[in-house]
């Protein structure tokens, strides 16, 4: 919907990752940025290595010539002050507008054309249903007037009409009659189509360019909540309120993906990474829902056609920063991960920039781990990079865990005599049921443990005994640290007031007839 861009890069830390994904997309359109180094009064700016390494992305993003030849302003955004030398320390940011009424071309319409428009947004609203966002490339559009979805390939994806359009005040959408070539409007009417798709009169067969949508690469399973203490906190527990809200989600986010599992009461929902789907469960949480989430696992695709020509799984590019000291560690931990570091350079202030192509499996679960590493000072960021070969196993959870044998709520008595076994995940008084786990074994195996065994008391031994018992405080897992702890046979129990880890089948002669299952096959 634009005719120009700013990039703007921080004057020290220079292009990040995501600055790589925007500007991608932007040179992608055709489009020709203007360069602005912010923060050109920090201490530790240096504003002439950032030139050039926006200048390396910008030929690493095959930018043509003339995207190439982009102005360059420097500001500070905190003091209100743009240049075009390194060394403005005064002023106002005149010189930043003047180079985007001299650069950036006037809007490109045909007043005269057939309607089309490419639809670039997409949300929901209750009473007019999907609408669509974009900005008419030609013609005119009326109320009422029939229209058409097609896809990039000119192939129909359905008709329907124009029953309201909304042009842009601001921020605010206000109803309007008619909208003509230039203006952005949102439009209400259609059910199936999406971001991508041109919108346009019936006569036009001939689609906008567009983008393709990145595809999904990482994926979980919603399922109803069915532990003993489902329906205690939340009021959205049933399979169909499940499904009606995943796909609201759908309607407006278009890398969600939802489709039926193959077992009971559980819906497959793809997205683009643990954070992404992580936000949707946690704003699920809080709307009174309660669920069952799996393991995530990564999407695989069949790449016969591709030069490895077997099974291929999702690459990301992921950059860290770190102090010096904790660079060896951060390596070690990767490679372990199966990936391949592909730049280490220093990025001032004692730091180190270290770049990696990683497999996404190999990702899920180290953030948490890299931030513990670094002693909180790391600073990760993580982009989809390429569909790559198949690197193989990677070694998962070392430890096993411990299991509740029984249901009930945990005693300090029995809590103290199995902190020896591992790391405990739950407090004195909490409740319990059989099935879930409540801490970490030291060892690899599993272990059923029963944390609400008491003291026998006698005459002999009287119950005071127990105030001078000291527990070490559990581990609390957030959200994300819980399902990137998870292995395959288990799921997180998410509640609008808890968060548990449990066994996907409680009944412990269930988990050894599939512990033997798996043995078979």
């Amino acid at each position: 919907m634009v005719d120009g861009v700013i990039l703007l890069v921080d004057a020290a830390e220079g292009p990040m990752p995501q600055t790589k994904f925007v500007t991608g997309k932007a040179l992608a359109l055709g489009l020709k940025p203007i360069v602005v180094v912010n923060k050109i009064d920090r201490p530790d700016a240096r504003p002439a290595e950032v030139l050039d390494e926006i200048f390396e992305l910008f030929l690493a993003l095959d930018a043509n010539d003339e995207q190439l030849d982009f102005p360059t302003l420097y500001a500070s955004g905190r003091s209100g002050y743009a240049g075009l030398e390194d060394n403005v320390r005064e002023g106002d940011l005149t010189p930043m507008f003047e180079t985007i009424v001299s650069h950036v071309p006037q809007p490109d319409a045909d007043p005269d054309g057939p309607f089309k428009m490419l639809a670039t947004l997409l949300d929901r609203d209750n009473f007019m249903g999907r609408v669509l966002t974009g900005r008419i490339e030609s013609g005119r559009l009326e109320m009422n007037m029939p229209i058409k979805a097609i896809d990039a390939e000119g192939q129909p994806v359905e008709s329907g009409r124009a029953t309201k359009i909304l042009s842009f005040e601001g921020l605010d959408r206000v109803p309007v009659e008619s909208a003509e070539a230039g203006d952005i409007v949102a439009i209400a009417g259609l059910t199936d189509a999406t971001v991508a798709n041109t919108i346009c009169a019936l006569d036009v067969d001939q689609p906008i360019p567009a983008q393709p949508i990145d595809p999904p690469t990482l994926a979980m399973t919603f399922s109803v909540n069915d532990s003993p203490f489902a329906g205690q906190d939340g009021d959205k527990v049933q399979s169909r309120v499940i499904r009606d809200r995943l796909e609201r989600e759908a309607e407006g986010n278009v890398a969600i993906r939802i489709s039926e599992s193959a077992e009971k009461d559980a819906f497959e929902v793809a997205g683009r990474g643990e954070l992404q789907l992580g936000v949707l469960i946690e704003t699920m949480r809080r709307e009174g829902f309660e669920l069952s989430i799996s393991r995530p696992r990564v999407l695989f695709r069949d790449g016969a056609d591709s030069e490895s020509g077997g099974r291929e799984e999702p690459y990301e590019q992921v950059v860290v920063d770190v102090d010096e000291e904790f660079t060896g560690n951060v390596v070690e931990k990767m490679a372990a991960r199966k990936a391949e570091m592909t730049d280490m350079a220093p990025s001032g202030g004692g730091k180190t920039r270290i770049t990696f192509s990683a497999p996404s499996r190999g990702l899920i679960g180290y953030h948490g781990e890299f931030l513990s590493d670094t002693r909180g000072t790391g600073i990760m960021n993580r982009l989809f990079e390429k569909y790559g070969p198949y690197k193989g196993a990677i070694e998962g959870r070392a430890n096993g865990v411990l299991i509740s044998m029984e249901q009930g709520e945990a005693i300090a008595y029995s809590l103290n005599t199995l902190e020896d076994r591992g790391i405990l995940f739950v407090a004195p008084g909490e409740k319990l049921y059989e099935g879930m786990v409540i801490g970490e074994n030291a060892k690899p195996q599993d272990l059923e443990v029963n944390p609400l065994k008491s003291k026998q008391l006698t005459n002999f031994r009287a119950s005071g005994k127990d105030e001078g018992i000291r527990l070490t405080p559990p581990r609390i897992m957030t959200l994300e640290q819980a399902i990137a702890y998870i292995q395959d046979d288990e799921l997180v129990e998410v509640t609008p007031k808890a968060i548990r880890i449990r066994k996907r089948h409680l009944d412990p002669h269930e988990r050894k007839k599939e512990a033997r299952k798996a043995e078979a096959a």
